[in-house]
C-alpha cells in the first residue's frame, strides 16, 4: 500500500491544467489546493508562467521536486501524453478527472488502452478518468473542485457517480456528517473499490464505509477486501439494479433465473455487507453504521401516540420481512398497570394521544425490557402539550439502560431542533417517517445478521468432491469440444453428478426399442421415457416426457410415440436417442439446483423449486461458491420451498442434512471445472424424506480451454479451499501428521488446542496469556480468506479422534508484497521439527502468491524460534518492548 499512501497523504502534488479562468475546474481545484499548507503545489500549465501568483512549469519534467500525487485536468487526448511524462518524472499517483475516454467511443477507447498500457509500464498508480478525484478532510486535503469542503469525522464514501459523490457532499454538509475521505473512482482503471477499502481497513480516522457501485470491476478483490473490512467495520453499498439481458441465448433454466442483481446481494450478503435500496437509505444507514447495539432480530415493539402512525409503521414491518414483537404476559400486565384504560392492548403500544413524558417513559422501560423485543421504535405525532426536549432526554436515559437499539421518528414539524440536536448528540437516530426509521431498523439486523452468518461454525459433512477422480471427465468435456459439442447429454451429464456423490435415478440413452426393453427389465418396472435431444432443453415443454411405464407392451408404445411427439412439437430438433429412467413412484417434492456463470461474479449457484414450478413460481436462492454446511443451509432457507420441505399437509419432511451434502457437492463440481458455462439438475426429486436427480444438463464455455486441473479458479470470485496445500509429513517417532488448510470447521479442533497449551507457549504466540478463548476470536482463526491469508494445521488421529497439534499462518499485506507469518506447536509436539515444517510451508505458499519477503515477529526470549528461523535463512532485527523481527527475502 506504499504507494496509495503516499498517493493519498501526498507531500507534493501538481495540478496539469491549473488556471485562473473564474469557475473553472483547474481554478476550483487550485483554490481547494491552496487552502492547505502542509503540502506543495505545483501548477503546471505550458500557457502560463503563474496561476494566482505562484510560479507554473511548462510540464511535470519541469518540476524540480519530487512529485507524489499529479491531478490531470486537460482534454482527453492530450492525457496519455502526460500520463507518460508522470511516469518519467516517477510520480506516485495520478488522478485524471478529465473525461472524454472509453464512454465516447472506439477513440476514447483507444486512449484509455494507451493510458493503461503506460501505467503498467512505469507502475504508477491511477485513479480515474472521469472522476472527481478525493477528498481527506482529516488532513486538509482536497484533490476536487467540490465546494465546500465536508467536515472531518469517522465515515468513509466512495462512488463511481460524481454527481451523486457531489450530492453527498453537499448532504454531509448540512447535516453535519463527517468524513474521513471522499473518494470519486470513475472509470476505475486501476485503483478501484479493492484498494480503497483495504487504504480505508488501516485508517485510524475511518469507522465505516458508504459506496455508490454501479459496476464491481474486480470482484474478487472487492469481496476479498470487504470481508476483511467487515470483520471489524460496517459497510454499506447503494447498488442500482442490473436488468441488462445477455447477448447469447439462455438455453439453461438457471440461466434465465440468476439475473445480476441477485447475483450482487448474495455477493454483498457473503462477505457481510449490508445493501440498500435508495438513497435516502444510504444517509439514514450512515447514522447508525457502528452503532454499539445493532438488534440481535428483526422483532420490533412499537411505541406510539397516534395509532394511525402505528399501524403504518406495522405495515412497513411486516412487508419488508420484520416481525412484530410478540409481548409476554408479564409485560402485558405491567403495560395495563401504568397505561390508560384505552391503550391498544397489542403492540404497537398506542399510549393515547395525551401521553405525558412518565407515560412514555413506563412504556418504554417495559418493552425494551421484554426478551421478545430486540428493538424499540419511538413514535411522536406532535400535540400542543408536548414537552419534546423532555421526551428526547426519556428516551435517551432509556437507551443508556438498555443493551438494545431505540430508534424514533422526528418529533413534529416546527420547534423540535432542540430535541433532535439532542437525540443526535446521544447517538440516538432520528427520522422524519416511521416508514424510513423501520426500513433502517431492518437494516440494521440484516447487517448483524450477515455478520453472524460469517462466523457461524460448519458442521463437517458427508461430502464429495475434495478428492473426487475428476481427469476422466475433463476427458469427456475435452472430446465434446473437440467434436464441436457445448452441451453434454443426460447420460453424460448425469457421470458428473455419480461422480461428486450426487444421488441420481438410474439413467441410460439407447437407440433402440429392444435396447429399452432389457434395460427397463434390468432396472425393474415402472420406468420413464424421454427424449434425448442437444436441442431441447426442456423436455416437458414439447411433451418429451413419458412417466408410468409398467409394462413391456406400455414401453413398445410410448417408444413408438415419443418420435412422433418430437416431430410435431419440435420439428428441426436433432434426435440422438431415448433416454429411460428408473421411475421414482411418489414424488413428495422437486427442486432445482444449478449454475451459471455471471458476468461479473464468475460462476454462481442458485438452488430453488423445481419442476415445471421453476419458471412458474421463481421461488430460488443465488450462493457464491464454494459452499460449506452453513452457507448451504442458508440458500435452502431464503426460499420459499425450504418451508416447504420440512413437512407440508402429511408429506414427510426432506432430509435437509442430504440436501446439505448435495448442495456442497454440487459446489465442488462447479469449483473444479470452470469450462461449465451453465449447468441444471432439475428437478430433483424428493421421496420419502430422500433425493434422487431425474435430469441433468451441463452446457460448456465455449470460450476457454478443457483444462485438465482447475486454472487458478479464475471463474469463481472466492478463492475456494486450496486442496493443493494438503500433504502428509511423519514426526521421527513414524507418528504421521496431515498438514492441510484450515477449515471453519476446524474450530471445535482449535479450541481443544488452544486450552491445552501451557502459559508460556501461548505467551510466544499470542505475547500475552489468553484466558478466554471465545467463539469469535476462534472462528476468525479457521474462517480465512484464502486469497490473502492461509492457515497450514497439523493434524493426527489418536485412535479415531482427530487433533490438530501446529498451526502455521500466513498473513499478506494488502499490497501483495509481503506477508506475516506465525507457528504454534502443542507443548508435546515441540522439539520435534513440526515448527521448521510449517514454516517451510508458509515460505513455499509465499512464493508461489509471489511475494516480495516474509516476516514474523518473535519474542527475543523464544529462542527455540530464532533458532529454526535462522537454520532456514531468516535475518533478525531487534524491535522495541522485547522483541525481535525475523526477515526472509523471496525475490
Amino acid at each position: 500500500m506504499g504507494d496509495l499512501k503516499k498517493m493519498f497523504n501526498p507531500k507534493a502534488i501538481a495540478l496539469i491544467g491549473a488556471s485562473e479562468k473564474e469557475g473553472s475546474p483547474g481554478r476550483l481545484t487550485l483554490e481547494n489546493l491552496l487552502l492547505s499548507d502542509k503540502r506543495k503545489i505545483f501548477p503546471v500549465n505550458p500557457n502560463r508562467k503563474t496561476v494566482l501568483g505562484i510560479p507554473c512549469y511548462p510540464t511535470v519534467l519541469d518540476i524540480p521536486d519530487h512529485i507524489d500525487l499529479a491531478i490531470i485536468l486537460i482534454p482527453a487526448k492530450s492525457v496519455p501524453q502526460c500520463v507518460e511524462e508522470c511516469g518519467r518524472a516517477d510520480v506516485e499517483g495520478v488522478i485524471i478527472v478529465s473525461s472524454g475516454f472509453r464512454e465516447t467511443g472506439e477513440e476514447g477507447k483507444r486512449l484509455e488502452d494507451e493510458i493503461i498500457s503506460i501505467r503498467k509500464r512505469y507502475g504508477m498508480r491511477i485513479i480515474g478518468p472521469n472522476c472527481l478525484g478525493i477528498i481527506r478532510p482529516n488532513i486538509d486535503l482536497n484533490t476536487s473542485f467540490l465546494k465546500p469542503i465536508p467536515e472531518a469525522g469517522n465515515i468513509a464514501f466512495i462512488s463511481q457517480s460524481g454527481q451523486l459523490g457531489d450530492a453527498i457532499v453537499d448532504w454531509g454538509t448540512y447535516t453535519h456528517v463527517g468524513f474521513s475521505m471522499f473518494a470519486s473512482l470513475g472509470s476505475m482503471i486501476d485503483v478501484d473499490f479493492g484498494d480503497l477499502i483495504d487504504f480505508l481497513g488501516d485508517d485510524y480516522d475511518t469507522r465505516s464505509i458508504m459506496i455508490y457501485m454501479e459496476n464491481v470491476g474486480n470482484a474478487r478483490k472487492f469481496l476479498s477486501a470487504a470481508k476483511g473490512f467487515a470483520r471489524n467495520k460496517p459497510m454499506v453499498i447503494l447498488k442500482p439494479g442490473i436488468f441488462e439481458e445477455s447477448a447469447r441465448a439462455v438455453v439453461s433454466h438457471t440461466g434465465a433465473m440468476a439475473g445480476s442483481d441477485r447475483v450482487y446481494d448474495a455477493a454483498f450478503k457473503r462477505v457481510g455487507l449490508v445493501r440498500v435500496k435508495e438513497v435516502v437509505d444510504l444517509f439514514n444507514m450512515a447514522e447508525v453504521l457502528d452503532s454499539s447495539h445493532l438488534p440481535k432480530g428483526p422483532r420490533l415493539a412499537i411505541i406510539t401516540n397516534a395509532g394511525g402512525v402505528g399501524i403504518i409503521a406495522t405495515d412497513t414491518l411486516l412487508s419488508l420481512g420484520g416481525k412484530l414483537a410478540e409481548l409476554t404476559d408479564e409485560s402485558m400486565e405491567r403495560l395495563h398497570a401504568v397505561l390508560p384504560p384505552h391503550w391498544s392492548k397489542s403492540n404497537p403500544v398506542d399510549i393515547l394521544g395525551d401521553a405525558d413524558i412518565a407515560r412514555y417513559t413506563a412504556a418504554m422501560d417495559i418493552c425494551i425490557g421484554d426478551p421478545n423485543v430486540d428493538g424499540l421504535l419511538v413514535i411522536h405525532a406532535p400535540r400542543a402539550i408536548a414537552q419534546r426536549v423532555e421526551l428526547a432526554r426519556a428516551v435517551v436515559e432509556c437507551a443508556t439502560r438498555a443493551q438494545k437499539p431505540i430508534i424514533c421518528t422526528r418529533m413534529g414539524g416546527r420547534g423540535v431542533k432542540e430535541a433532535v440536536e439532542f437525540l443526535a448528540q446521544h447517538n440516538i437516530p432520528i427520522y422524519d417517517t416511521p416508514e424510513e426509521a423501520v426500513k433502517t431498523y431492518l437494516y440494521m439486523y440484516k447487517y448483524k445478521r450477515n455478520l453472524e452468518l460469517m462466523y457461524e461454525t460448519p458442521s463437517r459433512l458427508s461430502v464429495a468432491g475434495k478428492q473426487s477422480p475428476k481427469f476422466h471427465l475433463k476427458a469427456l468435456i475435452r472430446k465434446a469440444m473437440r467434436e464441436g459439442s457445448l452441451i453434454l447429454n443426460e447420460e453424460e451429464s448425469v457421470r458428473f453428478l455419480k461422480n461428486y456423490a450426487i444421488p441420481t435415478a438410474r439413467t441410460l440413452v439407447v437407440q433402440t426399442v429392444e435396447e429399452a426393453l432389457r434395460i427397463a427389465k434390468d432396472m425393474g418396472y415402472p420406468v420413464v421415457l424421454k427424449i434425448a435431444s442437444p436441442d431441447i432443453p426442456h423436455k416437458t415443454d414439447v411433451h418429451g416426457v413419458i412417466t408410468g411405464i409398467d409394462n413391456e407392451k406400455a414401453l413398445k408404445e410410448a417408444y413408438r410415440r415419443l418420435p412422433v411427439t418430437m416431430r410435431e412439437t419440435a420439428p428441426g430438433a436433432t434426435r440422438s436417442g431415448v433416454i429411460v429412467q428408473k421411475m421414482v413412484e411418489k414424488i413428495d417434492y422437486e427442486i432445482i439446483i444449478g449454475s451459471k456463470k455471471d458476468r461479473d461474479f464468475g460462476s454462481v449457484i442458485i438452488f430453488g423449486m423445481g419442476g415445471i414450478g421453476t419458471q412458474v413460481f421463481k421461488d430460488f436462492s443465488v450462493g457464491l461458491p464454494p459452499l460449506n454446511q452453513i452457507l448451504a443451509r442458508r440458500i435452502m432457507e431464503e426460499t420459499e420451498v425450504y418451508t416447504m420441505l420440512q413437512g407440508y399437509r402429511g408429506k414427510p419432511a426432506a432430509d435437509l442434512r442430504q440436501l446439505e451434502e448435495i448442495l456442497v457437492n454440487f459446489s465442488n463440481l462447479i469449483t473444479d471445472f470452470p469450462e461449465i458455462a451453465e449447468m441444471d439438475i432439475n428437478p430433483i426429486a424428493i421421496s420419502n424424506g430422500k433425493a434422487y436427480a431425474l435430469d441433468a444438463r451441463i452446457i460448456l464455455d465455449g470460450d476457454i480451454q478443457a483444462y485438465p486441473v482447475p486454472h487458478g479458479y479464475s471463474h469463481l470470485a472466492i478463492t475456494p479451499y486450496p486442496t493443493g496445500y494438503i500433504m502428509p509429513w511423519t514426526l521421527p517417532d513414524g507418528t504421521e501428521v496431515l498438514m492441510r488448510p484450515i477449515m471453519p470447521e476446524d474450530e471445535p479442533l482449535e479450541h481443544e488446542m488452544l486450552t491445552s497449551l501451557s502459559e508460556k507457549t501461548l505467551k510466544e504466540r499470542f505475547f500475552t496469556v489468553i484466558r478466554d478463548i471465545t467463539h469469535e476470536m476462534l472462528i476468525r482463526f479457521c474462517n480465512i480468506d484464502y486469497e490473502r491469508e492461509m492457515a497450514i494445521v497439523a493434524e493426527i488421529k489418536e485412535g479415531n479422534t482427530r487433533k490438530i497439534v501446529g498451526i502455521g499462518r500466513l498473513i499478506v499485506e494488502p499490497d501483495f508484497k509481503s506477508g506475516q507469518f506465525a507457528v504454534l506447536v502443542h507443548d508435546s509436539f515441540q522439539g520435534k521439527g513440526l515448527g521448521f515444517a510449517l514454516i517451510d510451508m508458509m515460505i513455499g505458499i509465499a512464493q508461489e502468491k509471489g511475494l516480495d519477503e516474509i516476516y514474523g515477529i518473535v519474542l527475543s526470549e523464544n529462542e527455540r524460534m530464532l533458532k529454526v528461523c535462522r537454520k532456514l535463512g531468516f535475518s533478525r532485527s531487534l524491535l522495541p518492548g522485547g522483541v525481535s523481527r525475523v526477515t526472509l527475502r523471496l525475490q
